[in-house]
């Protein structure tokens, strides 16, 4: 199934709400030579309409983080980068929030902290990057998982799976594999996103999907309605902005930019 402008619904905000009404999200990641991941994708969460997002990273790179912008919380971790013994840490802080995102700047030396949080948390998850890497399919229940082509071959062989069978493993769980069509796949359907153009490929625009991902998620609980918003907006973003600038000049900043003007278009109220 083609996705189209029909199937965008986006989370509708009452008039009578207050804050943190609308979602809270907590997004654990970042480390010393990836700063700027977990700060696209925070900023694209709470363009979406959230009200609130923590990032819990490293010290240091929550330092790094109040250099760049004003308007991200963050739980810094006395650390260099998570391990296993973050565990506990990072559980009890899930609790004060609606859903989480993990993976964005990470590092793979927190392997076993991301296998071993994603086992036990008990929150709806948005899985992206190193993150991806490091779980299997079994080990997640409520998730949204976000790999490109070669993270998506990982996860099978992390699961021992294959692409034909994989998706009766899914039970509630979305998978979106990003390419120059994005594929979200459920356990019993898949969709198909032609949204987007190759000025894409430059980083930091997955950590913006995965961002949209986790706001929409957390202001409607539905996985699979925050992954179609989330791929078609990432991708028509990106197509609106090779016009403005007559090619593929555009950054990954510049999409987390624009997303306030794609709210105002005229897409449905879920």
């Amino acid at each position: 199934m083609i996705i189209t402008k029909k199937q965008v619904m986006l989370p509708k905000r009452k008039r009578t709400s207050h804050k943190g009404q609308n979602g809270n999200v907590l997004v654990i990641g970042g480390s010393y030579d990836f700063v700027g991941a977990v700060v696209l994708a925070g900023l694209a969460a709470l363009r979406s309409g959230v009200d609130w997002v923590t990032i819990m990273c490293p010290e240091k790179v929550g330092w790094a983080i109040h250099c760049l912008t004003p308007n991200l919380v963050t739980r810094k971790v006395k650390t260099e980068f998570f391990s296993a013994r973050h565990i506990p840490l990072a559980l009890k802080e899930e609790q004060k929030y609606d859903v989480v995102l993990i993976g964005n700047g990470i590092s793979l030396k927190s392997k076993a902290f991301c296998r071993g949080f994603l086992r036990r948390s008990l929150k709806p998850l948005v899985i992206d990057a190193d993150a991806v890497k490091a779980v299997r399919i079994q080990d997640v229940d409520n998730a949204i998982l976000t790999p490109h082509h070669k993270e998506f071959e990982l996860l099978l062989k992390n699961s021992k799976l294959t692409e034909r069978n994989f998706q009766k493993y899914l039970k509630y769980n979305i998978v979106i594999v990003k390419g120059a069509v994005d594929t979200i796949y459920t356990r019993g359907k898949i969709f198909k996103n032609k949204t987007g153009n190759p000025g894409m490929t430059k980083g930091g625009t997955g950590d913006v999907l995965a961002g949209l991902a986790v706001g929409f998620l957390a202001q409607s609980g539905d996985l699979l309605q925050s992954a179609i918003n989330a791929t078609f907006f990432n991708g028509l973003i990106g197509d609106i902005l090779f016009k403005k600038h007559k090619g593929y000049s555009y950054l990954a900043s510049d999409m987390v930019d624009e997303i306030k003007a794609m709210r105002s278009r005229n897409f449905s109220p879920r």
